[in-house]
């Protein structure tokens, strides 16, 4: 993957994990700080930056999985931050979040996209991201087979447009990406 030149002034420092507290906060505020960071599968070798990601904001969302309430498939956006939850759709894809706001209260963020795969059934194809293998997965754990990895890099300037693809609430201002890299 192309990496940025680094200005002397944005010299990368060492790269580490992600804390809970990170994503103890709204599910915009979240995605915003996501952007640039690295998304990491450690025993695979696998790692792209974050360029593309969409904020769902709980109950209050109606475009959310947990815009009805908890049930078994969206515990996890319940739970405490920094979880992924995974959900298939369309009978073929496999789609990346992960929990933020405090425990109890729910709220997430939807990877789009990383640098090398762009939408998010192409990221999960790439990571070889699963609902059985990766549903709850604690991106905050050293041991985790998902983590996410902060090296430094700031991004200079970040997009905001609408949700896509969704028909409930589809003009929030809630998606953010980075724009194109040369």
């Amino acid at each position: 993957m192309p990496r940025k030149s680094w200005p002397p002034s944005k010299l990368p420092m060492p790269r580490t994990i992600l804390p809970r507290e990170f994503y103890v906060e709204t599910p915009d505020l979240v995605a915003q700080k996501l952007l640039g960071k690295l998304l990491v599968r450690p025993k695979e070798g696998k790692e792209a930056r974050i360029i593309e990601v969409e904020a769902y904001f709980g109950q209050n969302d109606p475009a959310s999985h947990s815009a009805a309430g908890k049930t078994a498939r969206n515990a996890v956006l319940f739970g405490p931050p920094g979880h992924a939850y995974v959900y298939f759709i369309y009978g073929m894809y496999y789609c990346l979040n992960v929990s933020c706001e405090p425990d109890g209260q729910p709220g997430g963020v939807l990877f789009r996209g990383v640098e090398g795969a762009s939408g998010p059934g192409r990221l999960c194809k790439a990571f070889g991201i699963t609902r059985e293998r990766d549903n709850d997965v604690d991106f905050t754990s050293r041991k985790s087979s998902l983590q996410i990895l902060d090296d430094g890099f700031v991004p200079d300037d970040i997009v905001v447009t609408p949700r896509i693809g969704i028909s409930k609430d589809k003009d929030r201002l809630a998606r953010y990406l980075l724009p194109h890299r040369k």
